[in-house]
């Protein structure tokens, strides 16, 4: 982790107004549309975190308590499925000792599920958005020069990023860079 560095901020220009180029991926070529948006990905990370992090807190002012009840919501759910998947005797034991409390708790569990629904899905919206917002942007982004040699070093492995090592442990890191 020692040499990864962050790659620069690219200009609004080159992002979206005076030197962007945008045209509809090839659909029929999902090889060609994958390889631009894996570049893109890699070329334009650190607006791409920015982006994605100003939707993120728009949305979170815009519907504070629905973005911190839905991130609970959400948090005690995976806690208590982390906790009873790691102590899978301890939890049949307890259901068979207390039959009519774990009826009762697993009622209360899913009427809090349906009453933190809305809570849960501003917040999975707010996390969902900016991801669809920067796959449109990577699909019709056209590469250019300095985009493509960026990502010549980013390959070779001369420049280390954070958007090569989330690529590359989703396993990507050969199709970007070509």
């Amino acid at each position: 982790m020692a040499d990864v560095e962050l790659a620069p901020l690219r200009s609004m220009g080159d992002f979206l107004l005076d030197s962007a180029r945008f045209q509809t991926p090839q659909i029929n070529d999902p090889e060609k549309w994958c390889n631009r948006v894996l570049n893109n990905l890699l070329y334009y990370q650190s607006n791409y975190f920015l982006a994605a992090l100003l939707i993120f807190l728009l949305i979170g002012i815009i519907h504070p308590v629905q973005i911190l009840f839905g991130f609970t919501a959400l948090a005690i759910c995976f806690g208590l499925f982390v906790y009873f998947t790691n102590n899978q005797y301890k939890a049949r034991r307890f259901k068979h000792d207390h039959p009519v409390f774990c009826v009762a708790a697993i009622i209360a569990a899913g009427y809090f599920v349906v009453y933190m629904f809305g809570a849960v899905m501003v917040f999975l919206f707010g996390i969902a958005f900016p991801l669809l917002l920067i796959l449109i942007h990577a699909s019709l982004r056209l590469r250019n020069l300095k985009n493509k040699f960026a990502n010549k070093l980013e390959y070779v492995g001369l420049k280390r990023t954070p958007m090569g090592l989330i690529l590359e442990g989703l396993g990507q890191e050969q199709e970007a860079g070509s």
